[in-house]
């Protein structure tokens, strides 16, 4: 059975907007997931091309249909049911948590007050048909308008998301599995949300949630996060440099003699690569500047290497000098750390933020600056980081969707990290070339009333794999599932927070403290402390205009064809109101009116 597996999860599908009719400039949707089931389904078969024995499930005839019906029969409707291929296993999660009763949840957005910001993030979705029928926005005042939006379902991707996760942890954590790496095709994303503020469509942070996860329910000592996202991951980063700073604290107070805590905190290694003229940076608010550009490893506890994505002229620049001599440090700096915290060990686990849009394929509009890479970025980097997991944590290696919102972008990237993820060394970086783009574009373009269909009169040498990908991508792609997801049992909740207090006799401000307010993050409580927390200032709210900021023209938001989506559950009514029963039974027919040939002598 095949060792590497892609995690997805159809709550994630019912997050929408609601609040206009017009989504012309919403680039954060559903379909987001059908692009890149795209690419999953490309990769895994191009990689059955080239791996001999592996182009047909066992017990399947050749023909697509049989396939896809075979495919579809394996456990598909099941929690937590897998598929897939001699290569790569498609895992259908249907896990969830509560983020009012979850351990890893409030280790990272606990409040020592109460839960004020995730019981008023459940209540915002709750409300939000209410506030928007009422003329308002359902993002309270003072968020990020242009960046948030939530509908009732909401709450249910977003704890069907983190329920992934955290399930995801547990089966590359349990050696009886064979699976040790994965992907996680997740939405909405994390990696901007810091501890009680969300932004750039993020409400939780799903990578360090699952890494909560990984410390409190398997031990995790040591944590690698590489995020290579086009913008940088600024609530990740501070949640890293809280936690980091709590755990050098508790380590210096054991060792002036101090009584051992029993369990310390995690040590973790953030990396990012990113466009520093880009969101969360570009309004060039100096805070969120400096936290973009911090380098400091050991001291203080931190672990922490920002890398700036520079524009390139040729594909031998882009390899020979930036990512050999500046990004390839992200990993580098990733070894330092674990030889410098005890060596390779089974307390080590590595993610990746895995944001697809700094692609090249991304919407000119989202990549403004021209700091892109190109699509085999994301299979070479990821074969380097799974030698880095090889050596260092015992061949583990968790990826999870962040951003990327063109749809050839998201398609081609995700094909590549696959083929990156699955370790063939038979890989051609060819597969993901213009041309077989466009293939595989017209091969899975949504055909009205039905699945994607190969064109009769395509009897090219490609069709073999365009018939094996949209057999695949018929049996993965379940967009026209309505679900409200089926809760899994989540580990006994403590509701036990992450210790955020300072020793009482400290009566100044510590040197840690007011690094971390450079880097955009208020410090830890001190004992005693009853503040309540608030969003933090260096968030503010985002001008219109901003990432994506109604900046995407309508006629960019679709590159596969019709992505329409049947489903009730994806495609909202004309006016975009809520349809109540008695509008659904008195639905009208639609009536098509055929013109006859104009009369002779008429005007136009």
């Amino acid at each position: 059975m095949a060792d590497t597996a892609v995690f997805i999860q159809d709550a994630c599908l019912q997050h929408k907007y609601i609040r206009s009719k017009d989504k012309s400039n919403v680039v954060e949707r559903p379909e987001r997931l059908r692009a890149v089931n795209i690419g999953i389904s490309g990769a895994i078969a191009r990689l059955e091309s080239v791996e001999p024995g592996l182009n047909k499930q066992e017990g399947a005839s050749g023909d697509v249909g049989e396939l896809s019906e075979v495919l579809g029969n394996m456990r598909i409707g099941t929690p937590s049911g897998d598929t897939g291929t001699s290569v790569v296993q498609i895992v259908r999660s249907q896990a969830s948590v509560d983020i009012l009763n979850n351990a890893a949840v409030k280790f990272v957005h606990g409040d020592i007050e109460g839960d004020v910001y995730l019981e008023n993030l459940k209540k915002w979705a709750k409300n939000s048909w209410d506030e928007i029928a009422l003329g308002r926005s359902e993002i309270p005042e003072g968020l990020p308008q242009g960046d948030l939006y939530l509908c009732p379902e909401s709450t249910d991707a977003i704890q069907g998301a983190l329920g992934t996760v955290c399930e995801t942890v547990d089966r590359i954590m349990d050696q009886k599995d064979p699976i040790t790496r994965a992907f996680v095709a997740i939405r909405p994303p994390g990696h901007h949300c810091g501890e009680d503020s969300p932004s750039g469509f993020c409400f939780v942070n799903n990578v360090a949630v699952a890494a909560a996860h990984a410390h409190i329910q398997h031990d995790i000592k040591r944590i690698v996060i590489f995020d290579i996202d086009l913008h940088h991951g600024n609530g990740m980063q501070s949640i890293v440099w809280s936690i980091n700073e709590e755990t050098y604290r508790q380590t210096l107070e054991v060792e002036a003699g101090a009584p051992n805590p029993g369990k310390l905190g995690p040590r973790i290694y953030y990396g990012s690569i990113h466009d520093i003229l880009s969101y969360p940076c570009e309004d060039g608010n100096p805070a969120l500047i400096q936290a973009a550009s911090v380098s400091i490893h050991k001291d203080h506890g931190q672990y922490v290497e920002n890398i700036h994505l520079q524009t390139y002229d040729s594909e031998d620049h882009f390899w020979g000098m930036l990512y050999k001599e500046q990004y390839s440090r992200l990993i580098q700096r990733a070894e330092e750390f674990i030889e410098g915290t005890g060596g390779p060990g089974d307390d080590v686990l590595v993610f990746i933020s895995c944001g697809m849009d700094a692609c090249e394929h991304e919407y000119p509009s989202m990549s403004r600056h021209n700091r892109r890479v190109p699509t085999s970025f994301y299979h070479r980097f990821t074969k380097d980081a799974r030698i880095f997991v090889d050596k260092y944590a015992s061949g583990r290696l968790i990826s999870v969707l962040e951003g990327g919102y063109s749809d050839r972008a998201l398609m081609s990237a995700s094909m590549a990290h696959i083929c990156g993820l699955a370790g063939s060394d038979k890989v051609d970086e060819e597969w993901w070339n213009v041309q077989n783009l466009n293939e595989l574009e017209k091969a899975t373009k949504k055909r009205r009333g039905g699945r994607p269909s190969l064109n009769s009169n395509n009897n090219t040498a490609s069709s073999e794999w365009l018939e094996r990908t949209v057999a695949l991508f018929n049996s993965i792609d379940q967009s026209t599932l309505r679900t409200t997801g089926h809760p899994v049992p989540a580990p006994p909740s403590t509701r036990t927070l992450r210790d955020r207090s300072k020793p009482s006799n400290q009566s100044n401000q510590s040197h840690n403290e007011q690094v971390a307010t450079q880097v955009g993050r208020k410090a830890p409580r001190r004992s005693g402390g009853a503040t309540t927390r608030k969003p933090r200032s260096s968030i503010g709210t985002v001008v219109p205009g901003q990432k994506p900021r109604n900046s995407v023209e309508p006629a960019e938001i679709s590159q596969l064809g019709d992505t329409s989506i049947d489903s009730p559950s994806l495609a909202e009514s004309s006016d975009n109101e809520p349809v109540t029963s008695a509008q659904e039974q008195e639905r009208l027919p639609k009536i098509i009116l055929k013109l006859g040939k104009r009369p002779e002598g008429t005007g136009r």
